[in-house]
């Protein structure tokens, strides 16, 4: 079953803290934690980009490199671009929460943590 960008929205805009916000320089949502962008796609689209560490990008591309490429995003962190008609759903929801744990604030990442049991 493929993923949709717009489960990939509802993952995002259920954790803490987090809005979209339309970039128009960009031509599409892109999703953060205050000013800090971890994910961005469209719903036109079957792809969508989301930070990674430099480490899990290049394990997710050697892992399944017909469903994920390195992004055209520069700086510290790697971005990986996801086929969302391959991703499988629980891996790439999981590679969405670790994007927003790198972005969002520890104090509210702990509480988040907590508030999940």
């Amino acid at each position: 079953m493929a993923v949709t960008y717009e489960q990939l929205r509802e993952w995002v805009l259920a954790l803490p803290g987090t809005r979209e916000v339309f970039v128009e320089g960009w031509g599409h949502p892109t999703l953060r934690y205050g000013d800090k962008m971890f994910a961005s796609g469209s719903p036109e689209s079957s792809h969508a980009s989301v930070k990674a560490s430099l480490d899990e990008q290049a394990e997710l591309i050697a892992g399944a490199p017909d469903v994920y490429e390195v992004a055209a995003y520069t700086g510290r962190y790697g971005w990986v671009r996801v086929d969302l008609t391959k991703a499988d759903a629980r891996e790439l929801r999981q590679v969405v929460t670790e994007a927003w744990r790198r972005t969002a604030p520890k104090k509210v990442v702990k509480a988040y943590d907590s508030a999940q049991g």
